[in-house]
């Protein structure tokens, strides 16, 4: 296993002139503005040419996720597009689904639907890390339809989620019998929307006996795990994990809701050497190959307990500004060398920052959005604050519960990006950017 960064790429020019000839073409389903800057302003940029391929409407709206329809039309499309090199996708379901399927399409890198299926679907992925590792949670399987009471062997406080979804969606705490009946409830009335055209993928590889006969529907509960929590980024090339790096996931204490992540963690150099070893023995077993991913962590500093929370078979756009602003360019760069057949030497520490984060503006309470920032007020929070980025991600007329990608405990209403010189820089850069920020909601 290789834990380098490799060395400092040179930064980016503008195309001009014969250089069009070597441009290489990557599309990308659900291409949205924000991550189109963030590829835009990778090193080596000049080289690329970033295809949308489907809307992030289609992908992520609507009451209904007709995966095979958006197959079809993503192929149609990637057909008339003339040469496409690779085919790249930030998003979970369908798009990290879809994104194999594609690539295989086109012939092109990238890793097999099953490999990634083992990962996506959460029972399954249990069942895989049990035979290579110990540091998993009490896990079992939960019919929705039929399980009323609590799974034995699995202690409360205890996790109750579908065996696929996103965005901690239908994913709840539960501390007795009573609330897991509750949650088992709700999860029940929804879990059809994106299990439902989960199993049509589950449907296109051979499945193992128990993973079969429990399909895309069903619910895992697993033992609460306490801790910190941290997440692993890396990719995998020819067999071989390389690290990009450790980032800290920072919780709220009201509401079991993300608050922000933090680059690089703070964690012991031990504990990260501890993560790699543990999740190259998960990639090995489940088939991850020519693919960025991250897997995220609990560690118990006062037990030294490490426990894996998820497996992801691809990296996060949340942490692509923090490892631009820490080492000089995004992992959205590790992406695009993989999929196209390259090495992603990917650069470490060159960034303009020492520490960075993602902090998620949220309000817990349900609401319509009566008022957002204007254009000139962010702009003006972003010239006042420096490293700041400003992403509004909710709009005047908006019912925050009808948003998509939100968790069961709060919503999300904006991102902010900063850089900074330490931890203290970065809470105080936060803390005056969401002062210039005005938000209005009525009921």
């Amino acid at each position: 296993m290789d834990t380098t960064h490799g060395r400092r790429r040179p930064g980016y020019m503008t195309v001009m002139g014969n250089e069009e000839a070597d441009v290489r073409t990557v599309a990308v389903p659900g291409l949205d503005d924000h991550n189109r800057e963030i590829l835009e302003r990778l090193p080596g940029a000049e080289r690329y040419r970033f295809l949308p391929l489907l809307s992030i409407e289609e992908l992520q709206y609507g009451e209904e996720i007709p995966v095979l329809e958006l197959l079809e039309k993503a192929k149609k499309e990637l057909d008339e597009a003339g040469r496409v090199d690779g085919v790249i996708g930030f998003w979970d379901f369908p798009v990290s689904t879809m994104v194999p399927l594609l690539c295989a399409h086109l012939g092109s890198n990238c890793p097999s639907l099953e490999a990634v299926l083992r990962c996506e679907h959460k029972y399954w992925c249990r069942l895989e890390q049990r035979e290579v590792i110990d540091e998993y949670p009490a896990f079992a399987l939960v019919d929705p339809e039929e399980d009323d009471l609590p799974p034995d062997g699995v202690p409360f406080p205890m996790w109750v989620k579908p065996v696929k979804s996103f965005s901690s969606d239908l994913a709840f705490r539960v501390t007795n019998a009573e609330e897991f009946s509750e949650a088992i409830d709700r999860i029940a009335e929804d879990v059809d929307r994106v299990g439902e055209p989960f199993e049509d993928l589950l449907a296109m590889v051979d499945l193992p006996r128990e993973i079969a006969e429990a399909g895309g529907t069903a619910c895992v509960a697993e033992e609460a795990v306490e801790g910190r929590q941290v997440t692993l980024e890396a990719w995998v090339r020819g067999g071989e994990l390389h690290l990009l790096g450790a980032v800290d996931t920072v919780n709220r204490d009201d509401v079991p809701s993300q608050d922000r992540f933090v680059y690089p963690s703070s964690v012991p150099d031990r504990v990260v050497e501890r993560m790699a070893s543990v999740t190259e023995r998960i990639v090995h077993r489940v088939g991850l190959d020519h693919t960025t991913l991250n897997v995220e962590f609990f560690w118990d500093p006062d037990t030294d307990r490490l426990t894996v929370l998820e497996v992801n078979p691809r990296h996060s756009q949340s942490h692509a500004e923090l490892f631009a602003d820490v080492d000089g360019a995004a992992n959205h760069l590790a992406m695009v060398r993989l999929a196209l057949g390259e090495e992603p030497d990917m650069p470490r520490g060159q960034g303009p920052y020492a520490i960075a984060a993602k902090w998620f503006m949220r309000r817990v309470e349900d609401g319509v959005v009566r008022r957002v920032p204007t254009a000139e007020e962010i702009e003006r929070a972003q010239r006042e604050v420096s490293g700041t980025t400003v992403d509004v991600i909710v709009s005047e007329g908006d019912r925050l519960s009808e948003l998509p990608d939100q968790d069961s405990y709060s919503y999300k209403i904006a991102n902010i990006y900063v850089g900074g010189s330490d931890a203290s820089d970065l809470e105080e850069k936060i803390r005056r950017c969401t002062d210039l920020l005005p938000f209005e909601f009525g009921e």
